[in-house]
């Protein structure tokens, strides 16, 4: 067979079944050094498999796979790493152990080691731990639990510890999804350096501005076939057609009209250090509230929810005050939140789709102590007639849907209330174009009675969704804007504290509030 002699990587013909259903065909793929390959594709495309063949959780059944020019077909991920194959998948909580800390999270590769001595001698596995958190730049209480972190915190120890194996090709799967901007561009900074270094890198984001960023060639798959190759700089809408068949329209063509005021905030003081603000929220429109990662997004939305009281500062709901004191109080009241972390917060383990569905408003499908089923399944069956779940069936395990359908049904498990405010933390991490704008389609076109809250990290899904946009930083809303008329640059300025001289004449008379 004739390979590329320079390619680290090689795959011919590669295919992979499950049961009788091909699920990649006829793959050829070469990685080079120093190159840093994206992988496009919707849910469903191949992606992920490919990656669990190139990374040994999967063995393929059709074609070759070379590494450096040597044919292998490996049987477990430890066979990969050797071959310096290491992969860093999307749910880093797979990758981590409970209850462990921080630090030995961190070396948890090492201390897997036969014969090693890290266990022994709790010094040595602070101090590397210390120097693996140093080579990212990440400052985390190494002692505490790994529970007690975010899923942006667990990522980034998931990548630090995986980087320290010094792997000779490395496969990134959504490394960006609950990172912030800066987060990212810390990343996008290893990244340049491992490409200095000969690493090879598959990279696989739904945010089409990282590949823009990092990317020397796209490929794309679709129904485990490629669709498409493209050299940088990637050309988005032909990347678009290859990846779904056809072109996106935009979700917001113009700002939604203001209704009623829902919600008003005054002094609001998130903690005895940061600057009292005022906002408002009005039914009909979607708000985005973007920042960087710990900037007080989230903490704000607890606010609204009940989960934490604010240091100073009132809220009123419908002109009536507001002091949830707990999310059961906020539900009652009309006030409903999806978290960020849908598998930790959302989701319990077990149940089906329709149970997950309607789980807050059981009483509402409830006579007499008993659940009235036919209620209940034609509920949900309409949630997922709107949503475009994927699904076989209304009792199938929310487990076994993909990431894209497992957030449409918690975004159709509250859009089953009659609400007034519904947040959403990051409702598009880690799911796919495609689903990303069925999402943000079905949160526009029923936000009419209501007002929205969408927490953003990523300024694209910020400018994507939103009639107006909020910037959060040092855990206050600093800065209000209006979709129509705000560029990318502009708003990632704002965000990053540096005021654009555009946004200056832009946000007279747009009050945060």
């Amino acid at each position: 067979m004739n390979l590329p002699s320079t390619a680290l990587v090689s795959t011919r013909s590669l295919g992979k079944s499950f049961g009788a259903s091909p699920v990649l065909q006829g793959i050829d793929l070469d990685l080079y050094p120093g190159e840093v390959v994206a992988l496009l594709g919707a849910n469903g495309a191949g992606k992920s498999t490919l990656v669990k063949v190139l990374a040994g959780s999967h063995g393929h059944d059709a074609g070759e796979l070379w590494v450096q020019g040597r044919a292998v077909r490996f049987t477990s991920p430890h066979e990969a790493r050797r071959a310096g194959i290491v992969a860093v998948h999307q749910h880093a909580e797979e990758a981590l152990v409970p209850g462990f800390s921080v630090a030995e999270n961190l070396v948890l590769d090492e201390l897997c080691q036969p014969g090693g001595t890290l266990w022994s001698n709790p010094k040595r596995v602070q101090e590397r731990a210390a120097q693996i958190a140093a080579d990212l730049e990440l400052r985390l209480p190494l002692q505490a639990s790994i529970d007690s972190l975010g899923s942006a915190e667990r990522q980034l120890v998931v990548l630090a510890r995986t980087l320290a194996l010094q792997p000779k090709v490395l496969v990134l799967d959504e490394p960006t999804a609950s990172l912030s901007a800066s987060e990212a561009e810390r990343l996008f900074g290893l990244i340049d350096s491992l490409r200095e270094r000969g690493v090879a890198i598959v990279y696989i984001s739904h945010r089409l501005s990282d590949l823009a960023r990092i990317a020397d060639r796209a490929i794309v798959l679709r129904d485990g076939r490629l669709a498409g190759e493209f050299p940088a700089p990637l050309d988005v809408p032909a990347a678009l057609v290859a990846m779904l068949g056809s072109s996106l329209a935009p979700l917001v063509e113009g700002a939604a009209e203001q209704g009623a005021e829902v919600l008003r905030g005054r002094g609001v003081q998130l903690t005895a250090r940061s600057q009292p603000f005022d906002f408002s929220l009005h039914q009909g429109e979607v708000v985005a509230l973007t920042g960087l990662l710990g900037a007080g997004k989230t903490e704000i939305a607890e606010v609204l929810f009940g989960l934490r009281r604010p240091h100073a500062g009132t809220l009123d709901l419908d002109g009536q005050p507001w002091q949830p004191t707990s999310p059961r109080a906020a539900i009652a009241g009309g006030v409903f939140m999806a978290a960020e972390d849908r598998s930790r917060d959302s989701l319990v383990p077990g149940f089906s789709l329709a149970r997950t569905l309607t789980l807050p408003f059981m009483q509402r499908f409830s006579r007499g102590g008993f659940i009235r089923r036919d209620a209940e399944r034609a509920a949900v069956a309409e949630q997922v007639q709107h949503l475009g779940i994927k699904c076989e069936g209304l009792e199938v395990a929310m487990d076994t849907l993909s990431g894209g359908n497992q957030q449409k049904v918690v975004l159709g498990r509250w859009l089953l209330g009659n609400g007034r405010l519904l947040i959403l933390d990051e409702p598009f991490q880690g799911v796919d174009i495609r689903a990303r704008r069925e999402i943000g389609a079905r949160i526009r076109a029923s936000a009419g009675q209501r007002a929205t809250l969408v927490i953003c990290s990523d300024p694209d899904e910020a400018l994507e969704i939103a009639d107006r946009i909020l910037v959060v930083r040092d855990f206050s809303v600093v800065a209000g804007y209006p979709r129509p008329g705000l560029k990318r640059d502009d708003l990632v300025a704002q965000i990053a504290g540096i005021t654009a001289p555009s946004l200056t004449t832009q946000r007279q008379g747009v009050a945060c509030a």
